[in-house]
């Protein structure tokens, strides 16, 4: 079920709604199991078989996090974590890398082994990452989970299950024992839906809309024939904003709905195309991957703590398995290794810097380092969507300009109509969660690990950040009814991170 359809919008949340609401007037346990069964539908609809595999993960981890919990720092539970999160990954792996696999070892080894007939869970990178997060937790003794109920709708709650934020224990638990989580309140539920509609109208309008221009141009480099510069531009800009407005629509969703059950969710995306190096952009992107990356593998593997050799080999060994976490393929593990050198080579400047006694610089020095920043993103998303190796350097030789400048003219300026408009958004406009800061819509609010604004002084910024207002609400209401019938007219799409 996606959040982008009808039957979510008209039917499951309405009913989830009241129904915890209803339930959480005699009974918070109740409520908080009614939650946890919604979760569990809401993950049905896709594909009830693995609904059994999604529970089983949860009863071991639960049962493995108790045992963890009652022996924590002894030789037992260290056996016990091990064997637990081994487990997890053996899981992970088994369905999202072994025909990766078996094609690389044909490829390599001439070998002729049959692939294997297995589909990916939905979501399952999502919720192991979050209970391996909670087993290390528990063991390093920092949480601790007696009631099954609440880590069931920990591990399942619907706004996050699919794709995202990765969870932790102590950003999700005393909002679930909170009684006052239960209690409807008015102002959430109307910041929530106002953040919904925001975010379903930058999936509708603007991610769908980029992907007819960038789906075509990277299937034509796919099918061997040569793009002119221009159009290769075109594909990559394009899909670079698709993935732009399709993650960061969903984060908003996700942080909308969650909002009207009064649960604060971590904030996964912050402006990231703003940033003005590469250690900037990883702390924007997908924040609680990022974050997890850095807390349960860069540190426990050294971190920057032995030397600057092995900070760089941590740096690339994390950054190849975040590639490889995204997808089981060559591409994934090529973009991962590219941002690991890309922060090799900035941690190396600032180090440079540092030495030399070089300050940052004033606006024009930002600005170039803003630009070098997004055109090394943007080359790197090459990688990330290309089929193949070969259709991503087919699709940079052609940016380069290898092989012409331009041959259409016409569908590259329909593009650019769109693009340009784009591209002034993610630079110069506040996102949702700066307009809503005033609300403190998301964790990072509540537990003051919030970003500052952008650029607070600007025009856009001082018109856009401010309280919901009868016109807005009015707005929003308008919005959201043109993007229903948008809805109504086009066949409502997946979001990007959902095959993660």
């Amino acid at each position: 079920m996606l959040f982008n359809s009808y039957s979510f919008i008209f039917l499951f949340l309405p009913i989830v709604f009241i129904g915890a609401f209803c339930l959480g007037r005699y009974s918070h346990r109740l409520a908080a199991l009614w939650l946890g069964a919604a979760s569990l539908t809401f993950y049905a609809v896709w594909d009830t078989h693995f609904v059994y595999l999604l529970l089983t993960s949860i009863i071991f981890n639960y049962a493995a996090g108790y045992w963890i919990g009652i022996s924590v720092a002894s030789k037992a539970s260290k056996r016990v974590l091990l064997a637990a999160v081994t487990f997890n990954l053996v899981l992970l792996g088994y369905f999202k890398y072994t025909n990766f696999f078996i094609d690389s070892a044909n490829h390599f080894f001439g070998h002729n082994i049959s692939a294997l007939n297995i589909i990916l869970p939905l979501g399952i990178s999502f919720f192991t990452f979050t209970q391996i997060a909670f087993l290390v937790d528990v063991y390093r003794g920092i949480a601790r989970e007696t009631n099954f109920i609440h880590y069931l709708l920990f591990v399942t709650y619907f706004p996050h299950l699919i794709a995202g934020p990765v969870l932790h224990h102590k950003q999700m638990m005393p909002q679930f024992a909170n009684p006052l989580t239960y209690r409807i309140n008015t102002e959430n539920v109307s910041v929530g839906l106002t953040i919904f509609v925001l975010g379903l109208s930058k999936k509708v309008f603007i991610a769908d809309n980029l992907a007819e221009y960038a789906t075509p141009i990277f299937n034509t480099a796919a099918s061997g024939e040569v793009l002119m510069m221009l159009e290769a531009w075109v594909g990559a800009l394009a899909y670079t904003l698709q993935l732009y407005f399709d993650f960061s629509g969903y984060s908003d969703m996700a942080i909308g709905i969650s909002l009207m059950f009064n649960v604060r969710l971590p904030l996964n995306f912050d402006s990231p195309y703003k940033s003005t190096s590469i250690i900037d952009f990883w702390r924007r992107w997908h924040m609680t991957l990022s974050a997890f990356l850095r807390d349960y593998l860069y540190f426990p593997l050294g971190g920057n703590r032995k030397g600057t050799l092995r900070r760089y080999t941590n740096l690339i060994v994390t950054m190849l398995l975040g590639g490889l976490w995204h997808g089981a393929g060559w591409t994934y593990i090529v973009w991962g290794g590219l941002h690991g050198l890309y922060l090799m080579i900035n941690h190396a400047w600032r180090e440079l810097k540092a030495r030399l006694g070089w300050s940052d610089g004033g606006k024009l020095a930002k600005l170039i380092a803003g630009a070098i920043t997004f055109l090394a993103v943007v080359v790197a998303w090459v990688f990330f969507r290309a089929e193949n190796l070969s259709t991503a350097i087919s699709m940079l030789s052609s940016m380069a300009g290898m092989h012409g400048v331009m041959e259409k003219f016409s569908p590259i300026r329909d593009a650019m109509k769109l693009i340009l408009p784009c591209l002034v958004m993610v630079w110069y406009l506040p996102n949702i969660n700066e307009m809503m800061k005033s609300y403190k819509s998301s964790w990072n609010d509540i537990a003051e690990r919030n970003t500052p604004l952008s650029a607070p002084h600007t025009l856009f910024y001082r018109v856009l950040c401010r309280k919901l207002t009868p016109l807005i609400a009015m707005v929003c209401g308008l919005l959201l009814f043109v993007t229903l019938l948008e809805l109504g007219t086009n066949k409502a799409s997946e979001f990007l991170y959902y095959q993660f």
